[in-house]
């Protein structure tokens, strides 16, 4: 039974919350936002352009599950060319991004094949992961990968193979937003929390599928239980990045020590290690 809430958090939901991305667009009866943003993720137009999918639901919530730093909580669909899809919503920057989505990608391709079957069976697979930090030495807000030749690269080994990059830091810093134009600038300019209302309200007018998602958001978060799960999820980020930063102090914390080690060993005066590293004159004498 939905239980309306009556204390929802100040300013804007986060639409990419992966438990309300999920809840927006990985549960049956999200088809139509779906298939707007893969069209868009994808560029498929006229007679390519996508007309169906079907939503794979494999996620049950619980209190565990949603605090859980590690969990994933992916999109998956089946396309109407008979391939499938995994969007994943990544916000924390954990130094695996390359390995994390071929895994996740390998996942997917495995499961469509059973015992016994013949390899051409299996489908192609497509990921989509949005990420909110730099990732890959480009400018590129989306980059795309396949399987091809090294020396001739329009030679492409297979289809079955491909994964995008929506990178939502390279978004914002692009300076012309082409929001009338391209569907997918649409699509992140709503994705992303800092947009305001009134570009928020523009892009709802311009793109039918993107006024879906957000009535979709808007009932989702009108339930108390939602919103307990969503800011769980909010939590459980939080927590990650502040794991991550604490690891990375500590690194180097450790590395300077290092080099005050070496510093001393050299001979050099505890002043001159002091003015290097920072490091007081009794954690010196310490070393």
């Amino acid at each position: 039974m939905k239980t309306q809430n009556t204390t929802k958090p100040i300013g804007r939901f986060d639409p990419l919350n992966d438990y309300l991305f999920l809840k927006v667009f990985g549960e049956k009866g999200d088809e139509v936002q779906l298939l707007g943003f893969l069209n868009a993720v994808l560029g498929w137009a006229g007679d390519d352009r996508l007309v169906s999918v079907e939503i794979l639901e494999n996620r049950t919530f619980t209190a565990e599950f949603m605090g859980d730093k590690a969990s994933v909580l992916d999109v998956r669909a089946k396309l109407s060319d008979g391939g499938r899809v995994n969007i994943e919503v990544q916000l924390s920057n954990l130094k695996n991004m390359d390995k994390r989505s071929l895994f996740y990608w390998s996942r997917e391709y495995a499961a469509g094949i059973k015992g016994g079957q013949d390899y051409v069976n299996l489908d192609n697979v497509i990921a989509v992961n949005i990420i909110d930090f730099d990732f890959l030495a480009t400018e590129n807000f989306h980059t795309v990968f396949h399987l091809r030749e090294d020396r001739e690269p329009d030679i492409v080994l297979t289809g079955v193979l491909e994964i995008h990059f929506l990178n939502m830091v390279k978004w914002r810093r692009l300076e012309e937003k082409d929001i009338a134009g391209d569907p997918l600038h649409r699509w992140l300019t709503y994705f992303d929390r800092g947009s305001p209302p009134e570009l928020i309200a523009e892009v709802k007018k311009m793109d039918d599928a993107i006024q879906t998602a957000d009535e979709r958001m808007v009932y989702v978060t009108g339930d108390e239980e939602a919103i307990r799960a969503y800011e769980m999820r909010q939590m459980a980020i939080y927590d990650m990045n502040t794991r991550h930063l604490e690891g990375k102090m500590e690194g180097i914390a450790e590395n300077t020590l290092e080099i005050a080690r070496k510093m001393k060993a050299m001979g050099d005066s505890a002043e001159r290690i002091h003015v290097i590293t920072g490091l007081s004159a009794e954690t010196i004498e310490t070393l």
